[in-house]
């Protein structure tokens, strides 16, 4: 492969239409240097053997940081890992505990640190040994930032550290966002700063069952126990309220009957979000009231 040497400190002011760049392949870094692929018939600075592809187990990359899941990697496997993608840290992920879904992570490679990334346009800061972090839920969230319209009051009873909360308000509406868990609180205020929306949202560490105020023309529920949470979105919701209701598997019946049961007529869409388990979705149910 021929390709231009070049700093890696000098990536981010690499642009993808440089004349020269061969975007059909990847670059590679190699301590402090990054090497970019060169169209052929260009000029280069030196010829490297085309590497082997990784074929080791599957990960998610947030900045410098790689994130395991499933059955954790061989040493082999790890040594390959580590050759192919030159993280400062890699983790295995093994579960997501207790209702604030604080991850469980065992630290194969490098020390836990916070990470910076942009996602669709957004700044997101973390500690993924912390934090959770799902990039399966980017699709979820675009569509939501779709659905969003300029000055609509909105209530995202979940919050983290902004994932629905940010999309909302680069649209212009105003967020009430909420979040129990301090550490992700901590980094929602940041992520508010960084993407220069804080003045567009009220954000309150603590129960969203408590924090509740007021009525809503939108109502964010992403959380996998959300349904258990209607009855207080409920009863700040009024006809022309949409709530977007998580949860995993078939829950359309549960969603119905709560909305129901507070006295509202509705209709109701299912969206499925990614494969939880086998057969078993992650879906969300928009619910407009009437």
């Amino acid at each position: 492969m021929k390709v231009r040497r070049i700093l890696k400190s000098s990536l981010p002011n690499l642009s993808r239409t440089e004349p020269w760049r061969d975007n059909s392949r990847s670059i590679y870094c190699d301590g402090e240097y990054a090497y970019v692929p060169v169209l052929d018939g260009l000029p280069y600075d030196l010829e490297i053997p085309d590497r082997t592809p990784y074929k080791g187990p599957g990960y998610q990359r947030l900045g410098d940081t790689l994130l395991l899941h499933g059955a954790a990697p061989t040493a082999d496997q790890l040594d390959d890992l580590i050759a192919w993608e030159h993280p400062s840290c890699i983790l295995h992920l093994q579960e997501h505990a207790g209702v604030m879904r604080l991850p469980e992570t065992a630290v194969l490679y490098g020390k836990p640190h916070d990470v910076s990334f942009c996602e669709a346009g957004i700044f997101y800061t973390l500690n993924p040994a912390e934090i959770m972090f799902s990039q399966g839920n980017r699709r979820e969230k675009m569509r939501l930032r779709s659905l969003v319209r300029s000055g609509e009051k909105v209530a995202d009873m979940f919050a983290g550290i902004g994932y629905f909360t940010l999309n909302a308000a680069l649209k212009g509406a105003e967020v009430h966002a909420m979040e129990i868990n301090r550490v992700s609180f901590m980094y929602l205020i940041k992520n508010l700063h960084d993407n220069a929306v804080h003045r567009s949202v009220h954000a309150e560490c603590g129960d969203c069952r408590d924090l509740l105020s007021g009525t809503y023309d939108r109502i964010l529920m992403g959380h996998f126990d959300a349904i258990d949470f209607l009855p207080h979105a409920l009863a700040h919701a009024a006809p022309g309220t949409i709530l977007h209701v998580h949860g995993v598997g078939d829950r359309s019946d549960a969603v119905a009957a709560a909305v129901e049961g507070a006295g509202f007529r509705y209709s109701l869409s299912e969206h499925k979000v990614k494969k939880y388990a086998s057969r078993t979705w992650h879906c969300v149910w928009d619910v407009e009231l009437k």
